[in-house]
């Protein structure tokens, strides 16, 4: 590897840190909301099913969404799974 190709490589790392550290800083800013997904728009597995996106009907208990923190409830989900 040349110098500007480990030049090149060091900013790209550098820019990919800082977008990770961007990120985590905004998911702390966010809480899990079950009961508000809509069909296929939730954001990750439930017991249903594995994956994001597969939620089979609207406010599912068992399905979540992200939201901000403090407006779950006033959306009218819960910040618990269902037992």
């Amino acid at each position: 590897m040349n110098k500007r190709q480990a030049l090149i490589a060091a900013a790209l790392a550098t820019a990919c840190a800082a977008a990770a550290g961007t990120a985590s800083a905004a998911a702390n800013d966010k809480e899990k909301c079950f009961g508000i997904a809509k069909a296929g728009q939730n954001d990750c597995a439930s017991s249903a099913h594995s994956c994001a996106g597969q939620a089979k009907a609207d406010t599912d208990a068992s399905d979540w969404k992200f939201v901000a923190k403090g407006t779950c409830e006033k959306a009218g989900g819960k910040l618990t799974a269902p037992k």
